[in-house]
């Protein structure tokens, strides 16, 4: 199978459903190969794409591969997921669809650790222990999202049930 050819035909697939493939990878497992694509996108608050939104793109890559007969014929398991909170934070897109998290930053002389408060092309704007502070993407050797169990909820999210709360 080459790998090539599976991403050309899976990544316009991904873009109809407004998402973006982030990897593809292509393994034998026995007679038959996994394909395995790692899906990411904004979605509906730009801040990653949905559980619904990955399903749905995976029900369409599928058909898709099906129809192609990009595998020859040969027998594959498909693998659909979103790029996954232990990858890398590489892009600028990365951070701003990471707003609110804990991310841990390796940067050229320091290791920090900040919540995002914000992003653009140049620089990510991050909380530490109640500090603001701006660090340019160019500055960022490695960021990753840190796992929190009880990530504290933004006030909007809990405006937004307080108002349901009123209305039930």
């Amino acid at each position: 199978m080459n790998t090539a050819d599976i991403e050309a035909l899976v990544a316009p697939v991904a873009a109809g459903h407004a998402l973006e493939v982030d990897r593809l990878e292509v393994l034998s497992a026995g007679k038959r190969s996994v394909v395995r694509v790692f899906l990411d996108g904004d979605g509906a608050d730009g801040r990653g794409p949905s559980l619904d939104d990955i399903a749905a793109a995976t029900r369409a890559i599928s058909t898709a591969l099906d129809e192609a007969d990009v595998t020859k014929g040969r027998p594959y398991t498909l693998e659909v997921s979103s790029r996954g909170v232990t990858r890398p934070l590489t892009e600028a897109k990365h951070f701003r669809r990471n707003i609110g998290r804990l991310v841990a930053f390796s940067l050229a002389a320091e290791e920090v650790t900040g919540r995002v408060l914000a992003a653009n092309d140049a620089e990510v704007e991050i909380d530490v222990n109640g500090a603001r502070r701006a660090i340019p993407l160019a500055d960022v050797r490695r960021a990753v999202v840190q796992v929190e169990l009880n990530r504290p909820v933004p006030d909007d999210v809990e405006a937004d049930d307080s108002a349901e709360d009123e209305e039930s």
